[in-house]
């Protein structure tokens, strides 16, 4: 049996998982859903909120393992798991990345998010007058993430939607072939995404060669619209 451990995007928290957790219990898997500092429950100032930041929360779960994971990044979520990997490479079985930013060395999320033209994201974000964080206006917020989710699941993701600091977004990774370069890969393209496009994501991937990629044709929050689809991904890989 493994241990998944689960990791958001930008502005969500590990209540995002909430649906295919249990299905990956169910299948006799330990899952662990965490939330990044500043985002879900955890009270970490969005000040104190950085790349480094996250990588550090990730590294405290993956040390507590005895056995190494099968790491997912949703989103931004890829981004912190690359920048995870670099550091503790024994401890990953394998990266997933998930409708996910994956970067090379030297690159940032928004330099790849400005470039994806199609994208609905950034023109639909409010940022704070010091640029500090970025909030989704609830009323863009199903056409960015959750085109193909019901209205309940809807309702509750944008209750829970919380403030993203900027300076994890515009942090360049730090990766090494020896390190990170050394972790399997997996990636998961959603095929509806029109928050990292499809045309995006399939630059990333193969930019960055994975050992698997899937699809699902889903938007970019395929946890709340095809939880079982996805789950079954997680489980075969």
């Amino acid at each position: 049996m493994s241990t998944y451990v689960l990791i958001h995007g930008a502005w969500h928290g590990a209540w995002a998982w909430d649906k295919v957790a249990p299905l990956l219990e169910a299948a006799g898997h330990t899952v662990i859903a965490l939330d990044l500092p500043g985002h879900g429950a955890d009270p970490t100032p969005i000040e104190q909120v950085t790349l480094q930041a996250y990588a550090d929360r990730i590294c405290e779960v993956l040390d507590a393992q005895p056995d190494p994971v099968i790491l997912v990044g949703h989103s931004m979520g890829g981004v912190a798991v690359t920048q995870a990997a670099e550091m503790r490479p024994e401890k990953i079985a394998k990266l997933v990345y998930l409708s996910a930013f994956l970067l090379r060395d030297g690159e940032f999320l928004l330099q790849i998010a400005g470039a994806d033209e199609e994208s609905i994201v950034l023109r639909n974000l409010e940022f704070a007058p010091d640029q500090s964080y970025a909030t989704v206006p609830p009323d863009a917020a199903k056409d960015m993430f959750y085109a193909d989710c019901s209205d309940e699941d809807v309702e509750r993701a944008v209750a829970g939607l919380c403030r993203q600091a900027a300076a994890p977004l515009a942090t360049p990774v730090s990766t090494s072939a020896a390190r990170f370069g050394s972790i399997p890969r997996v990636y998961i393209s959603c095929l509806q995404d029109r928050a990292i496009t499809p045309a995006c994501q399939q630059q990333m991937y193969e930019a960055s060669p994975c050992v698997q990629v899937l699809t699902l044709d889903t938007s970019h929050s395929p946890f709340f619209s095809e939880p079982e689809k996805l789950a079954q991904l997680l489980l075969s890989v």
